[in-house]
Parts: structure tokens; C-alpha cells; sequence
């Protein structure tokens, strides 16, 4: 039994809890991004026991045929172990769930993992043509350059201002220099991008541009958030765009929590103005 607090953002601890909870957001005309908890494991047992969840996960997805992807970060996957181990977890779950017909969205963690995943995303989104898409952060300076450089690239990016307290050396920290940087961004996605844009915000001005953007230039589009944030929004919004709902599952809620707090401390009071309804 979830507390309270954690029952708002958190499906539940076992699969069948969350294809449930998927069930409910399907029926809603509401996508899921289902994400394991877990994460910078330095043991290769645990990265190993998450995969082979995520592959019991695919088959769930698609035997249930649910609305539905999978998200992962590198990190649950043995990156902290070495880029050899993750590609070969990570290789396995995107082949797999090519296979099943099961969209993998690989998250992005900390500056110093950008290079190793945006790697790992660009050659699996071609050799699948699709099937595949990666989180880019707009508080890092590198992020405009990396854009272009994904604009061909057959699969789906996911854009958000970023929630890691990146050093002042390459990221902004301004909150008005991220927000207009953030607009920036996909504007040159939607007049670039033929399509796979993701908008991974809960801020109505950055969803309010996205779609004048698209009435711009009429490229698809899907807007994502949390679970817990905002529902009623996503709910409105589903009725007229795609919407997905991030939805985290797992027992490793206690350490999610934290890590988030931990991470950026504007994450505490996100989480309690989410829970108010603010």
C-alpha cells in the first residue's frame, strides 16, 4: 500500500496495478510512458533484473493492447557500469520491443550521460526507422546544436526545460533565459521536424506555443506529462491532441522521491503545489 503522497504519482508497486491504471488513462483517450523506478546502479544484477522487467513489461503492452510505450534511463540499464553494458541491455529491450510493436523512450539523465545516449538513440531510431525516442533538456546550452543534429533522425524527441542542477558553465540558470529557450527550441523543431515532437511540459504557456506552432506549420505533435500533475489538464487536452501521461511504477518509490528532491530542491515544491492543485 502506496502513502498517499506517493499513491498521487505513483501507479502502484506491481505490473498488474499499473497496466490497470493504463486501462483507466486509455479509456480516457490518455496514453501511457510507463517507467520502472530505478536507477545509477552499480551492480550488474539489478540493471539485469530491471531489463528483463521491461521485457515482461513489452509483452504485457502488447498482449493487453494497451496505449502505451516504455521509458528507461541509462542509468537503470548499467551505464554507471559502462557504455558496453547499457547498449548491450538497452539493444536487447528496443529489439524486443520492435518486435512486439512497442514504442521505448530513452530518457535523459545528468550532462554527463547526453553524448553516450543521444548516440545510442540516433543509431537505434535508424536502424529501426523509428520506434525509438530520446529527452533533450533545454537549460543545457548544447541542446539548439544537438536539435539540428537529431532533425533527420527517424524517431521522436521529447523536449523539457530540464530538472538536474547542471553547473553555470553550460546550462542556464536563469528561469526566463530556459522558458524562452524552450520556445525556441521547438519552434525550430516544428518548422524542421517532419513530425515525432514531443512537448514535456505542464507549463500552459509552453503548451499554449507548441500548438500555435502547429497550427503554423501543421507537424504532428503529442504532449507528455506526469502522473499527478495537472490530470484534469491532460484530460481537457486529450480530447482535442495526443496526450501521454508518464506513469512510474515499482517499489523503489522511496528513493524516486528523494532523488528528485535531491537532485533540484524545486522539485519539492513542484510536488507540493502538484498535490494542491497548483
Amino acid at each position: 500500500m502506496l502513502p498517499p503522497i506517493a499513491n498521487r504519482f505513483v501507479a502502484g508497486e506491481t505490473p498488474a496495478e499499473t497496466v490497470e491504471h493504463v486501462r483507466r488513462l486509455n479509456d480516457r483517450d490518455v496514453k501511457a510512458l510507463v517507467n520502472l523506478l530505478g536507477e545509477h546502479y552499480d551492480d550488474r544484477e539489478p540493471a539485469a533484473a530491471d531489463a528483463a522487467a521491461y521485457h515482461t513489461l513489452i509483452d504485457d503492452i502488447a498482449d493487453a493492447d494497451l496505449e502505451a510505450a516504455v521509458s528507461i534511463k541509462p542509468s537503470q540499464l548499467g551505464l554507471d557500469l559502462g557504455e558496453t553494458v547499457f547498449r548491450e541491455f538497452l539493444d536487447e529491450l528496443v529489439d524486443h520491443a520492435a518486435d512486439r510493436d512497442v514504442f521505448v523512450w530513452i530518457d535523459m539523465e545528468d550532462h554527463t550521460t547526453t553524448d553516450v545516449t543521444l548516440e545510442a538513440y540516433e543509431e537505434l531510431a535508424r536502424a529501426h526507422e523509428g520506434g525509438v525516442g530520446v529527452c533533450v533538456q533545454a537549460n543545457l546550452k548544447r541542446t539548439r546544436a544537438d536539435v539540428e543534429r537529431l532533425a533527420d533522425v527517424p524517431g521522436k524527441v521529447r523536449f523539457v526545460k530540464g530538472a538536474y542542477d547542471e553547473p553555470a558553465s553550460i546550462a542556464y540558470k536563469d528561469k526566463a533565459e530556459v522558458n524562452r529557450e524552450y520556445k525556441d527550441l521547438l519552434a525550430y523543431a516544428f518548422e524542421h521536424f517532419e513530425g515525432g515532437i514531443a512537448v514535456g511540459s505542464h507549463d500552459p504557456e509552453m503548451i499554449d506555443h507548441a500548438i500555435a506552432c502547429h497550427d503554423e506549420h501543421g507537424t504532428p505533435f503529442e504532449i507528455q506529462m506526469l502522473m499527478g500533475v495537472r490530470e484534469d489538464a491532460q484530460y481537457d487536452l486529450a480530447d482535442e491532441y495526443e496526450v501521454w501521461q508518464y506513469v512510474p511504477y515499482g517499489n523503489r518509490w522511496k528513493s524516486y522521491f528523494y532523488r528528485r528532491v535531491m537532485e533540484r530542491k524545486e522539485n519539492l515544491w513542484f510536488a507540493v503545489r502538484a498535490i494542491l492543485g497548483r
